[in-house]
């Protein structure tokens, strides 16, 4: 629906009147805050990186792992998907976007096309970056590893956790119309249109990169180069294929274990849900709470939720399309919180490494389970929440059309 927004003073923002979606803020400083929370985040990770991260004491045997030890120790076993997942989610993306604000926030002189490349991936990157995710694996983690041994924190514990802080701060100050427009103006469409009418019925579509009001004819956006269409193509074929993909992944990834626990000769397989068992055995109810909701409720309700929004979008139910939009963006924003019970095995299985005392090794049902995560997350992009919009002013079409008929 295309909306009329006024000038925003300082400290405001604007939402849409229709389903309540956050449109643009106007922040006090667009320059400043962005570039200083992003450059505060990429000194914090450094500084993480140099020194020892945690430690644990058990029987008087001691190890201590840093960020870059964690991948060392994972990439030495066979299941080394484990670290990549590790390296990209928590390290490379958080600090690739870091840079890419601090070079678009500066104004930097490059050219407008790597402008426009970095301020593309940016925005996409932005559901990818997982480090404060990864820090509540490694809270949960404590919690295990408390039974076993004494848990210290290393020097560059505290520089993370500012880290996590400072790159969530970052990406909420920056403002994408605001950035894409300092980049170049949006183009001018020529036909009239009016606010409170529906795009589409007007002959325009929105630009999903930059944001943009083009011609629903135009193929090509003139400021992104990117190329769309009024609807994304074949938006609910693929995603059903990925979500039907990620069910039948999430069957072995439930019954085959993540991790192996070797205590003192003997070997104890644990699938997730034997892991939230454990904690709730030992009495920690809060910690167990979270490993269920996040590993087994959260991708069980956020499959159930993607089929019911396809359903929706063809008619079947006729839910209010406001509930619907909610629900697609819960979806959308608590599906890759379900990645913490793999951050939880990935500190496991490096920190605990006492020799024939006790170790634990990633397994293959953790593997299965990152890829659901990633699969759900994909199925949630590519579904076109517009669609469920769409649906509405249809049957709201259809009423009309009887109506006058009756009248008639």
């Amino acid at each position: 629906m295309l909306v009329a927004v006024p000038e925003l003073a300082q400290g405001t923002k604007a939402t849409c009147p229709r389903c309540h979606t956050l449109l643009t803020a106007k922040w006090r400083y667009p320059y400043k805050q962005p570039v200083a929370y992003a450059f505060s985040a990429l000194v914090m990770l450094v500084i993480a990186c140099l020194y020892s991260f945690v430690s644990m004491g058990a029987a008087g045997i001691e190890n201590s792992i840093s960020l870059f030890r964690i991948m060392e120790i994972i990439f030495a076993t066979k299941y080394s998907g484990l670290a990549l997942f590790f390296l990209f989610f928590v390290l490379i993306i958080p600090a690739f976007c870091m840079i890419i604000i601090m070079l678009l926030g500066l104004k930097v002189k490059i050219s407008k096309p790597i402008k426009v490349y970095f301020c593309r991936i940016l925005f996409q990157m932005k559901s990818w970056c997982m480090a404060e995710i990864f820090l509540a694996g490694v809270l949960v983690s404590f919690v295990k590893l408390m039974a076993y041994g004494d848990i210290g924190l290393g020097l560059s514990f505290s520089p993370y956790c500012l880290f996590c802080l400072l790159q969530v701060r970052a990406f909420q100050c920056l403002d994408r119309h605001w950035l894409w427009g300092q980049i170049e103006a949006a183009p001018v469409v020529s036909r009239r249109l009016i606010a409170g009418k529906t795009g589409i019925s007007q002959g325009v579509r929105l630009c999903r990169v930059c944001t943009a009001i083009l011609p629903v004819e135009q193929g090509e956006c003139p400021r992104c180069y990117s190329h769309g269409h009024v609807r994304r193509n074949n938006s609910l074929q693929w995603t059903v294929a990925l979500l039907v993909t990620s069910i039948m992944l999430y069957i072995p990834a439930n019954i085959l274990p993540v991790m192996t626990t070797e205590t003192l000769g003997s070997q104890l397989d644990s699938t997730i849900m034997d892991g939230v068992i454990l904690l709730w055995g030992d009495g920690s109810y809060p910690v167990a709470l979270v490993i269920f909701i996040a590993s087994i409720m959260v991708p069980t309700l956020k499959m159930i939720a993607i089929a019911w929004l396809c359903l929706d979008s063809q008619g079947y139910g006729n839910r209010d399309p406001s509930r619907m939009h909610f629900i697609y963006e819960l979806v959308e924003y608590v599906g890759r919180w379900s990645m913490i019970d793999v951050f939880v095995i990935a500190i496991l299985s490096s920190l605990v490494q006492m020799g024939q005392l006790m170790s634990i090794t990633p397994a293959p049902g953790v593997i299965l389970f990152g890829m659901v995560v990633i699969l759900t997350m994909l199925s949630a992009i590519a579904y076109d929440p517009r669609l469920t919009w769409d649906r509405c002013n249809r049957k709201h079409s259809d009423k009309v059309v009887e109506q006058e008929g009756a009248v008639g």
